[in-house]
């Protein structure tokens, strides 16, 4: 008797096993990041709101948790703590006396642009320890990613994090 599955389901097999591997190692790498620049005062997804605000000026609320995903008084909850860190502004829309739009401050734009920064000069040093095989293999790995994941979710709103890199 044969123990070893059949190739057809060994497949789906080593796929979920890849698949917990990959989450389990971004996970890790996730919290080193955080470690690397700790004095983050925001939440991840207090940063995806500023994130959002960066690349959709002028938002209203409604349009920030379609995009977000998430429920209009959380979105409203975590605009309330920004907005008492200075980072965002809420101002009376133009086109709207009812509505409010959403735009980051002065403070906000500062602290996205050092918090790049900070990332940009971790990620590059460990970038630069790697060799030019495993760079273009990372490269490749993750450009592969995000096609997956643009097949299995197009949206037209969402930005697309390797654009720059393809194109290098």
């Amino acid at each position: 008797m044969d123990t070893n599955p059949a190739p057809s389901q060994r497949e789906p097999q080593e796929t979920t096993e890849a698949a917990r591997e990959l989450i389990e190692l971004l996970e890790v790498l996730w919290e080193r990041g955080r470690d690397m620049v700790s004095s983050t005062p925001v939440s991840a997804s207090q940063l995806r709101v500023l994130y959002s605000l960066d690349r959709e000026e002028g938002i209203n609320l409604r349009a920030l948790g379609e995009l977000l995903g998430s429920a209009p008084p959380s979105v409203s909850r975590m605009c309330d703590r920004l907005e008492a860190l200075g980072f965002v502004q809420r101002l009376p829309s133009p086109v709207s006396r009812r509505q409010l739009e959403l735009h980051l401050t002065v403070r906000g734009k500062a602290y996205l642009r050092d918090l790049r920064v900070q990332r940009e000069e971790s990620l590059l040093a460990v970038i630069t320890a790697m060799t030019p095989t495993t760079r273009k293999a990372l490269l490749r790995g993750l450009t592969g990613f995000q096609e997956a994941l643009d097949k299995e979710n197009p949206s037209p709103r969402r930005s697309t994090p390797l654009g720059n890199a393809r194109s290098a």
